[in-house]
C-alpha cells in the first residue's frame, strides 16, 4: 500500500499552532523555521501546503529571516496548482508572493469576535464551508494588525467583513488565504489578547475573551468546516 503524501504545515512560532484546524487534517509534517527546521526545495512529496500565522510581519524578513523561503514556496505550490490555504500571517504571505500588496492596517488592530460575509459562488473551498456551515456568514476569531490591501493579480475576493475587506481570497486555481483564524482555540486566543495587553493593543481584554469563550463550540465547527473543505482539495492518493 502507498503511504499517502502528508500536508505540509508551516509554523511560524510556538503560541500559533494548527490546533483545532490541524487535528482533522490527515498525515501532516509540522516544520518549524523558527527552531531551524529548513523548509523543502518543492512540494513533490507533499500532498498540500498550510501557512499559519505568526506575530511578525509578512515582510519581516530581517525579524523572521525564513520568511522568503515560505513565500518562494507558496509562490511554487500556486504555480503548481498545489492545494494551499494560508491563515493570517499565511494569507499575507500568499498575497505577498503572488504580487498584492501587505501593509498595516489603517484602521488598527482586529482583535475578537467578527463576522464575516461568503460570495463563494462555484468556489470549491468556500463553497464547502458555506455547505458544511449551512450559511454564507460566520463568526470569526480575528487577531491581526497587518492586513492585505491589495489582492493579486487575477485573485478573487469570495469572504469580505466591515472592518477588513480582504477576509478570504483564492490565488490560482488552488490557493487559498483567510485572514482570520479558524485554527485557533479559546485558550490559544487568551494567549494572544494577554500579549496583546502587555503591547497595548489591546485595552480591555474581559470585553473580548468573555464572547471568544462562549463561541468556542461554534468555533470548534467552524474549524471542522475549513478543514473538511481543505481535505476535499487534496489529491486522491
Amino acid at each position: 500500500m502507498t503511504t499517502p503524501r502528508p500536508v505540509l504545515v508551516v509554523e511560524h512560532e510556538k503560541g500559533c499552532p494548527a490546533a483545532l484546524f490541524g487535528q482533522d487534517l490527515p498525515a501532516v509534517t509540522v516544520v518549524r523555521p523558527y527552531l531551524g527546521d529548513p523548509l523543502p526545495d518543492t512540494l513533490d512529496d507533499h500532498a498540500g501546503l498550510v501557512v499559519l500565522g505568526g506575530e511578525m510581519a509578512a515582510w519581516d524578513d530581517e525579524v523572521a529571516p525564513w520568511l522568503p523561503a515560505v513565500r518562494d514556496l507558496l509562490a511554487r505550490a500556486v504555480t503548481g496548482r498545489v492545494p494551499t490555504l494560508g491563515i493570517c500571517l499565511g494569507a499575507q504571505l500568499l498575497a505577498l508572493a503572488t504580487g498584492g500588496e501587505v501593509g498595516r492596517g489603517p484602521r488598527g488592530p482586529e482583535v475578537g469576535l467578527t463576522e464575516v460575509t461568503a460570495r463563494p459562488g462555484t468556489d470549491p473551498f468556500f463553497g464547502a464551508v458555506a455547505a458544511d456551515l449551512g450559511t454564507t456568514r460566520w463568526t470569526v476569531r480575528q487577531s491581526h494588525g497587518d492586513a492585505v490591501l491589495t489582492l493579486p493579480p487575477g485573485a478573487e475576493l469570495l469572504v469580505t467583513g466591515n472592518i477588513y475587506p480582504h477576509q478570504g481570497f483564492r490565488v490560482g486555481e488552488a490557493a487559498w488565504g483567510v485572514q482570520y483564524h479558524p485554527e485557533v482555540t479559546a485558550d490559544g486566543f487568551a494567549a494572544w489578547v494577554a500579549r496583546g495587553v502587555a503591547k497595548g493593543r489591546v485595552s480591555d481584554p474581559d470585553a473580548v475573551l468573555g464572547p471568544v469563550r462562549a463561541a468556542e463550540p461554534a468555533q470548534q465547527r467552524l474549524a471542522r468546516a475549513h478543514a473538511a473543505a481543505f481535505v476535499q482539495q487534496l489529491p486522491n492518493q
